[in-house]
């Protein structure tokens, strides 16, 4: 995993183990990494592993179960692809919008397209 400079390593992470749940590449109730675990694969302090683990408990994404770990929520799949598409019409439309004004596409030309 690559991270970028535009937010916290441990929301990329974060952000990044709620896509796969939303695509279907994590399974509801599956057993997430632990954060030791999740650490050494990705070259990253355990506590940016163990902050991210818990943003996702705290979004519903994931659930902390005392002793063993987190899992993946119940729901937490739907959770995540409604916080996705959320965040793609508040954050991302509106600048493929821009984008298209600024260059005269209208949305004729994108059903053509």
């Amino acid at each position: 995993m690559r991270f970028n400079d535009s937010s916290p390593i441990y929301e990329q992470i974060a952000d990044n183990l709620a896509a796969q749940a939303a695509s279907g590449v994590l399974a509801a109730g599956s057993r997430l990494p632990s954060a030791r675990d999740l650490a050494v694969s990705l070259e990253v302090n355990p506590n940016t592993a163990a902050r991210a683990l818990q943003v996702l408990a705290d979004r519903g994404v994931a659930r902390c179960e005392r002793g063993t770990g987190y899992f993946l929520a119940e729901d937490g799949p739907a959770v995540a692809a409604r916080e996705r598409r959320d965040r793609f019409f508040s954050e991302e439309l509106p600048g493929i919008f821009g984008r298209m004004e600024e260059l005269g596409i209208g949305m004729e030309t994108i059903i053509e397209a």
